[in-house]
């Protein structure tokens, strides 16, 4: 190989080379247009004082990097800027112009006051989502434009939609309520900002979000020990999806869930979800009142509270002291005899006989009722009748709609019991028993 064809061969690779490089730049401006092409700065660089919406010479803009170089103003300094943070290069005449549009925003910024609020892809509250914001995070406001205000309950939000950007370069739309307006100067300053003022609310909401509600009925099962498995579920209850993107709520009859768009605080100073029918009012840090609207457009409230304990450890211990307080009665047997209300068995299945109880029907125990059924232990005795009674006992016949109770006292081998059936019940706890209750005593086999 001569040396001349080895010299055509690295001129040739040079230019492969060149035009690879130039292949990653959309192109010069200078050189293509017959003159400087230029740009509004979007977002200010106080670090060489510039501020939105200056001018600047827009020379290259590299595909490869994602950025343009810019000119600083007054100097021959080039710095390179993403691509997001300036408009689109065009003649100076037509910048000037698109300046306009810009000018009633323009150095103003905001903060934003919630967690999860949402920017839009049109002006309207329905619209495709683009991006959630982050309480505290900063966005340029850029111009306003036309749409419905959001609304709560049946009156407006006060504030105007926005399209802003983000400090990544995501552009869309924001309702104003929840954005706190400030203006930044060439230095970088805050002016005349509410973005610094931390309204107690916000303080407030943070916490709502941060916890998990249960039903308020639960506080009052764990104060006073009666803990019922039946109406206590660890997966009951209100989720508030801040850090898991998911709104949850499940109650007898409710078990739904939604994306979380964000909360808005309201004019009454309420927090209502964003496109979910949820409000919440706090009364304390541990209560809040929920109100929930369904498909059929009637409100319901429920009180939640927030509680400490292992909601699964408390339901297993119980039924551990249930188990233990029933297998007191079979173990001897199960087996109990009386002249006058027949023979009574316990079985270990929490299944019970019962045979030779005409005496009490159909006072207590109807005609249809079978010999068979399930006993169980599921309510409870207050502590002035505990001196007396061990508990109470249940009774679930085959062929009977109703259920039958008795107090009930393990004496030795033998047990008594006392009919319930007048007796004054507080949710699932006897307060007192009838003025005459009925005694039965059976003898242990």
């Amino acid at each position: 190989m001569t040396f001349s064809i080895i010299f055509d061969i690295i001129k040739y690779m040079k230019k492969l080379f060149i035009y690879g490089i130039l292949a990653g730049f959309m192109f010069f401006f200078p050189a293509c247009s017959g003159g400087k092409n230029y740009a509004l700065l979007l977002w200010g660089l106080p670090e060489h004082n510039l501020q939105d919406l200056d001018i600047v010479p827009v020379y290259i803009k590299s595909n490869i990097s994602q950025v343009y170089v810019i000119g600083l103003p007054g100097t021959k300094e080039k710095i390179e800027v993403p691509l997001w943070q300036i408009t689109e290069p065009q003649k100076k005449g037509k910048i000037l112009k698109l300046s306009a549009k810009y000018e009633e925003y323009k150095h103003q910024y905001a903060n934003v006051k919630i967690d999860g609020l949402p920017i839009r892809s049109e002006p309207v509250n329905t619209s495709k989502q683009v991006y959630r914001l982050r309480k505290n995070e900063t966005v340029r406001l850029l111009y306003k434009g036309k749409g419905q205000a959001p609304m709560v309950g049946k009156k407006p939000l006060e504030g105007n939609w926005l399209k802003i950007l983000t400090q990544d370069g995501t552009v869309g739309w924001c309702f104003s309520y929840n954005l706190a307006q400030f203006t930044i100067d060439s230095q970088g300053n805050v002016i005349g900002t509410e973005a610094e003022e931390i309204q107690e609310e916000d303080v407030i909401l943070k916490s709502m979000l941060a916890k998990r509600w249960y039903p308020d009925s639960y506080s009052s099962m764990i104060r006073d020990q009666h803990i019922n498995p039946d109406r206590m579920n660890s997966s009951y209850g209100f989720e508030t999806g801040a850090e898991s993107g998911t709104v949850k709520l499940i109650l007898d009859g409710i078990n739904i869930s939604w994306p979380y768009n964000g909360v808005t605080k309201t004019p009454d100073k309420t927090y209502k979800y964003n496109d979910i029918p949820i409000e919440i009012t706090v009364r304390k840090a541990d209560y809040i009142v929920l109100r929930y609207t369904g498909a059929d457009g009637k409100p319901k409230d429920f009180n939640m509270v927030t509680i400490a304990e292992n909601i699964d450890e408390l339901i297993a211990k119980e039924n551990l002291r249930r188990t233990d307080e029933y297998a007191k009665l079979y173990t001897n047997g199960g087996n109990f005899q009386s002249s006058n209300y027949g023979q009574l068995t316990f079985n270990v299945d929490g299944t019970f006989e019962w045979t030779d109880y005409k005496f009490l029907v159909p006072s207590l125990i109807s005609k249809k009722a079978g010999n068979t059924g399930t006993v169980s232990i599921k309510y409870f005795i207050s502590d002035s009748l505990k001196a007396n009674y061990d508990g109470i006992l249940t009774f679930k016949f085959d062929n009977m709609s109703s259920e039958v109770n008795f107090l009930y006292k393990m004496e030795k081998n033998n047990i008594r019991m006392a009919d319930a059936s007048d007796a004054v019940f507080r949710n699932e706890t006897v307060i007192r028993l009838g003025s005459s209750p009925l005694i039965l005593y059976f003898a242990g086999q």
